[in-house]
């Protein structure tokens, strides 16, 4: 496994580079090489895995509550995916949906929701799912049609999520859906604790992708959920939801950074041991530019990864250099991991070959947490949105 040597740059700390070290270590050593069918008893394991080795601490916050932290710390969430995914794309999706599925509640959730829930999931005793997405609402949260009725001491939520990673195995759900049906678009939704068994609350149907991980639509019919579980205040939802987004999605061009570096690592392998012509296929010119192009397009990726995850640190906004990170990490790791295919050759197609499983899981990233359309969209709107600020205030 190759070094690595941007934690030099000066967007990290030493507590950063000690991190990435113990983890990159302790990866090596537990993370299986391969998994086995049953991809929802591997999931498990791995969180269990995880939770035990105590690196959920960093993906909650409070340091009451099980966390390493009194905040997320963005730069070790990142670190700690690029880490993991560079190894196994199982395990970065499990330490994502730990924090994902529980941000919320240590962003707004209420003490005693802090207190049942966060130490669980840190100590990977529980596992959690974030349910925003729904069969008409992914990208447009506003056509959310999923329903939260008042009743009592109660809301009774009826309608479908879908899409929802965790789904079918997760001990708690933290569920959007709209509490004022008068509001328009994102306003009027609400956030709600839903406990797996609860009655009304069902997977309607689990869904296979091509990169296996657990994932379902849910179906609420007349399911009651108390007063007492809801995240955040009545119809504030939707900036529950986009906070904790806020949080992890630079994470994910931190996972697909981590995927690009393993397809280089076997990329240099494979050109520097096969034999072509005489020598090897690394002494070609054209390998040459191939490689040359995978380790320039990880670079300029990973610069804009850590900026935004700096950025944020210091308490700064990041809308626009989020959006950058998602989109270039995530395109760019589509381009290294084809070119370490095509470097590969036939063998690059069977399945089961490392770069082939790079492929597959890549793929599911450009559209997860946000297409790279949209993130197109968000990064005009906010280069438009400062273009009319500086002539409003010229």
């Amino acid at each position: 496994m190759n070094d690595m040597p941007h934690l030099d740059w000066p967007f990290f700390e030493p507590r950063h580079r000690a991190f990435a070290a113990e983890l990159g270590a302790w990866a090596d050593a537990h993370l299986p090489h391969d998994h086995g069918s049953d991809v929802d008893a591997e999931c498990k394991a791995l969180v269990r895995s995880l939770g035990d080795a105590g690196w959920f601490a960093h993906a909650v916050g409070g340091t009451a509550y099980g966390g390493a932290a009194e905040t997320i710390d963005t730069r070790t969430i990142c670190l700690a995916r690029e880490t993991l995914a560079r190894r196994s794309g199982l395990a970065d999706f499990a330490f994502a949906m730990q924090g994902l599925g529980s941000g919320a509640i240590s962003l707004a959730g209420t003490e005693a929701q802090k207190r049942q829930w966060l130490p669980k999931v840190a100590a990977g005793d529980a596992i959690a799912a974030f349910a925003l997405s729904e069969p008409e609402a992914g990208s447009d949260v506003g056509a959310m049609r999923c329903a939260a009725r008042e009743d009592g001491d109660a809301y009774v939520l009826d309608g479908e999520k879908t899409w929802i990673s965790n789904g079918g195995i997760a001990d708690v759900y933290v569920v959007f859906a709209r509490s004022d049906a008068a509001a328009k678009g994102a306003k009027g939704i609400s956030a709600f604790i839903v406990e797996a068994g609860t009655p009304g609350f069902e997977i309607a149907a689990r869904i296979e992708v091509i990169a296996p991980h657990p994932l379902a639509r849910l179906r609420f019919t007349g399911c009651r959920v108390p007063n007492a579980n809801r995240v955040g205040a009545d119809g504030e939802g939707f900036k529950v939801a986009m906070r904790t987004l806020d949080v992890f999605r630079t994470s994910v061009a931190a996972a697909a950074l981590g995927f690009a570096r393993r397809a280089l690592d076997e990329a240099l392998h494979r050109t520097t041991t096969r034999p072509m012509f005489g020598q090897t296929l690394a002494h070609l010119p054209l390998a040459q530019a191939k490689l040359a192009e995978m380790a320039t397009t990880i670079d300029a990726s990973a610069l804009l990864v850590y900026r935004a995850a700096w950025q944020r640190d210091q308490g700064r906004g990041v809308t626009k250099e989020a959006a950058m990170a998602k989109m270039a990490a995530t395109e760019g790791a589509q381009q290294v991991i084809d070119s370490a295919v095509q470097l590969f050759g036939g063998q690059g197609v069977v399945s089961g070959e490392t770069v082939e499983k790079l492929y597959r899981e890549i793929r599911a990233l450009r559209i997860y947490e946000g297409a790279t359309e949209v993130q197109q969209l968000i990064i005009a709107r906010e280069l438009l949105k400062d273009t009319t600020q500086k002539k409003e205030s010229a």
